[in-house]
């Protein structure tokens, strides 16, 4: 029997319908899996269109067999960066070393992809848009699961039912909130905050990244081609999450300008620019850890089920591939067996990847200035290597067919 005749039989039955909160990453590319295997799916995004732009994410190891799977991997290396230098600097400005990306990040060069992540979503959203239901600028308000489905009221006032309901919304997930309660509870702080966004590129910098440090402030420059912008990130230790700076974007700036207020190098520029800057992006390091990722009807993907936290530099990639698992889990089972098989295959691949990142300090980050000094005589060394042959973790899992293969 072919790929074909599965499909066809599957679609001879009534379509499970499914709703997946958040049109991010995991989100389009569970709808995708889902619709491959003949759920009717609609996604729900709070936001008012597609997100655009954003910083560049990394696609490793088993990730990158899910987009061959699903076709867009040609069109991702179209837009693959190909970051070339890292350069880390002493708090004077002062050069400790110059290295290929790959031997700190440990991505492989020539098969590892690097894209802006509004290259990745617009490539998930193409491959479905024209399959799945998409509802933008509204949000689920309330779940009831006391039926025979999951009752779904919307934020915009309307009520629909559904088989199942995935949360795809990230780190701050709401669906993880009504299903689970408050975050906090799953919310591992990793010590860190940061601050992302985009100012005029005039340090000449091209495919590259410039590290400034000092203990516990971390300042870098990320050119990722030959536009006249940069990514600017201003990243600092910080004993507890400063939630009073959450919602207040005006608290944000004036949190890290006082962090930085007397950093030296190109930082008092950077601090400026944040001021004015209409994408600032501003969160906590962390990482979501819980014992189950589904209750009843509703499942969690991607951050907001088990985010690694950008330290790892494997949240896009365990979003592409926990949907893939998800979904192929229910290709074939009802909602309790196909997410208790998600768990059970996916949640070692999970923990391996989200350990990437030690205990305290982030190696990238020291807060001491006996942590930031080891740290320089091992990038010291880095500098002679040749590039990395990759973690094992990022290819930790050999992703099943799930469905026979034509």
């Amino acid at each position: 029997m072919t790929h074909t005749d599965v499909l066809g039989d599957i679609r001879t039955t009534p379509r499970r319908k499914v709703l997946i909160s958040g049109a991010g990453i995991a989100g389009p590319a569970l709808a995708f899996w889902l619709n491959r295997y003949g759920f009717a799916v609609t996604v729900v995004e709070k936001a008012r269109t597609l997100r655009d732009g954003g910083y560049p994410i990394d696609v490793r190891g088993t990730a990158l067999e899910v987009v061959r799977r699903m076709g867009i991997l040609p069109r991702l290396r179209d837009v693959h960066i190909d970051l070339r230098r890292l350069t880390f600097l002493e708090g004077d400005g002062s050069q400790v070393a110059s290295v290929n990306p790959h031997t700190v990040t440990g991505g492989v060069a020539g098969r590892d992809l690097e894209v802006r992540r509004g290259d990745l979503t617009d490539a998930l959203h193409t491959a479905v848009r024209d399959d799945v239901e998409f509802l933008y600028n509204d949000s689920i308000d309330t779940l009831d699961q006391s039926g025979h489905g999951v009752d779904v009221t919307f934020h915009g006032g309307s009520r629909r039912t559904f088989d199942m309901v995935f949360g795809a919304d990230g780190l701050h997930s709401r669906t993880r909130e009504l299903l689970f309660g408050p975050e906090a509870q799953f919310h591992r702080y990793l010590g860190y905050c940061f601050a992302g966004f985009t100012m005029r590129n005039t340090f000449g910098l091209f495919r590259e990244t410039t590290l400034w440090n000092t203990p516990g402030r971390a300042a870098a420059l990320y050119a990722v081609g030959d536009d006249d912008e940069v990514h600017a990130f201003l990243n600092f230790a910080h004993l507890e999450p400063p939630f009073h700076a959450f919602r207040n974007p005006e608290a944000q700036r004036d949190l890290v300008a006082a962090v930085f207020a007397d950093a030296g190098w190109e930082v008092p520029g950077m601090v400026a620019a944040m001021r004015d800057a209409d994408d600032l992006f501003f969160d906590v390091v962390s990482q979501i850890r819980m014992p189950c990722w589904s209750s009843g009807r509703v499942a969690l993907v991607g951050d907001a089920a088990y985010s690694p936290s950008f330290l790892t530099g494997q949240g896009s990639s365990l979003a592409l591939v926990g949907a893939y698992m998800l979904a192929g889990s229910l290709a074939d089972r009802d909602h309790a067996a196909g997410f208790a098989a998600y768990e059970h295959n996916t949640r070692e691949f999970v923990t391996l990847n989200q350990e990437q990142v030690g205990e305290g300090d982030a190696a990238l980050f020291p807060t001491t200035a006996q942590a930031l000094e080891r740290r320089n005589d091992m990038l010291r060394n880095l500098s002679a290597m040749p590039s990395a042959e990759g973690r094992p973790a990022h290819s930790a899992l050999t992703l099943p067919e799930f469905m026979p293969m034509t």
